[in-house]
């Protein structure tokens, strides 16, 4: 899991892309495998930039399989 921090009990990692579209494109690819894991990350874009924090609500905020799968999975759309 290149580039991925564990902070606060969340998984954390800023994407950073050469446009405001590339990142919005990576944002709408991603959001496919989102919801098809049902799993929903705080994510927030600044122009080039995609910051991403995953943790699993139903396991009290805390960081589970599900969340590196989700970070895998968004690792490998880059």
């Amino acid at each position: 899991m290149n580039g991925w921090s564990e902070q606060n009990n969340q998984l954390q990692k800023v994407f950073t892309f050469k446009t405001f579209a590339d990142a919005m494109a990576f944002m709408v690819r991603a959001s496919y495998i989102i919801e098809k894991m049902n799993h929903h990350p705080e994510w927030t874009n600044v122009y080039n930039r995609v910051e991403i924090k995953l943790c699993t609500h139903s396991a009290s905020n805390t960081i589970t399989d599900l969340d590196r799968k989700l970070a895998l999975a968004l690792d490998a759309l880059v």
